[in-house]
């Protein structure tokens, strides 16, 4: 549906990692590496998003870190409808309400990679999780998405890519 709208899958990677989450940072040679994209796709994308004022750039060390502009006019409306496309506002409202201590919540497998596979991996951490409780409503939330919803519940050395959702402060 969103790819209708905005065509170039490497930009709308590029939109998921920075809006899903606000706080959530990426550098070129990185973010080329996450998405198994070349360097200069990446960069010509970045470059036309910053230019466009949705990402604003700095220095740090040797490398240019990019960040959604949070001050843009459009940042809310533009993390809404990333969130939207996602179906992740539901669900992590619905966790929060009955799960446990959450400390973290991460997107991880190929929605984090900006792929639109049909399954939604969520990753999340805490003490004292319902586990159960998560586990059906993972279930409901698949019926409500039309998207296979999938939960873990510890870190894994396999999920490399993800993007951050919430954490805790």
């Amino acid at each position: 549906m969103l790819e209708t709208l905005i065509t170039s899958k490497t930009r709308l990677k590029l939109l998921i990692k920075f809006f899903a989450y606000a706080t959530n940072k990426g550098y070129l040679r990185g973010l080329a590496e996450e998405f198994h994209e070349s360097t200069n796709a990446i960069r010509k994308e970045l470059n036309q998003l910053t230019d466009a004022g949705y990402l604003i750039r700095e220095q740090q060390d040797n490398k240019v870190i990019y960040q959604a502009n949070n001050k843009h006019p459009l940042f809310n409306s533009l993390q809404r409808l990333i969130r939207d496309y996602l179906g992740m506002d539901d669900l992590i409202d619905n966790i929060f309400a009955k799960a446990g201590d959450i400390e973290q919540v991460s997107l991880i497998g190929d929605y984090a990679r900006g792929v639109d596979s049909g399954t939604l991996e969520v990753c999340i951490l805490g003490n004292d999780l319902d586990t159960d409780y998560l586990s059906r409503l993972a279930n409901k939330s698949s019926e409500l998405l039309k998207k296979s919803v999938k939960l873990y519940f510890e870190k894994s050395p396999a999920s490399v890519h993800h993007i951050i959702l919430f954490k805790k402060k």
